[in-house]
């Protein structure tokens, strides 16, 4: 039976993709008492496709805040797999830290990474409440317009 997280997850049309398999030497994700840490997801889709771009050069903000909510779909994924498989053992998401790929003169992080948070919030209600950073790097790895770490409480 699906618990709480998946029905909201259901009645916004999504299915979360497998949790993605690290790119590198590290680990998708660290429990350490009540808290889970995931590594940084960056914007690649459910079928494999990345979205590369720069903020501010071929890629639009609304671009941008569509990449970021593929890298929320990712976090969500992973912390499913820390949780096994229940997302209902969710207390609350603590922080998202966000990176955003982009142009030297480009200052609106915060309306790209809205695209992670504000999905964040659609499926986790008040829990989704989060700290957040939202930064700027003149390149991300493989050239995805977002990557986005999180930090949550379970139980």
């Amino acid at each position: 039976m699906a618990g709480i997280i998946e029905t909201r997850l259901a009645e916004l049309g999504v299915t979360l993709p497998d949790a993605p398999a690290p790119a590198a030497n590290y680990v998708p994700y660290v429990i350490s008492g009540d808290l889970v840490f995931v590594s940084g997801q960056i914007s690649k889709d459910g079928d494999g496709t990345m979205i590369i771009g720069k903020l501010g050069d071929n890629m639009s903000v609304e671009a941008g805040h569509a990449a970021a909510k593929v890298c929320a779909l990712n976090l969500i994924a992973q912390l499913k797999a820390a949780c096994d498989g229940d997302l209902d053992r969710l207390q609350r998401v603590v922080k998202l830290g966000a990176f955003v790929n982009c142009t030297q003169d480009f200052t609106d992080h915060p309306a790209v990474v809205n695209g992670a948070s504000d999905f964040i919030g659609e499926v986790f209600g008040d829990k989704g409440a989060h700290a957040r950073a939202a930064v700027g790097s003149p390149s991300l790895p493989l050239g995805v317009a977002v990557e986005i770490e999180g930090i949550f409480q379970i139980s």
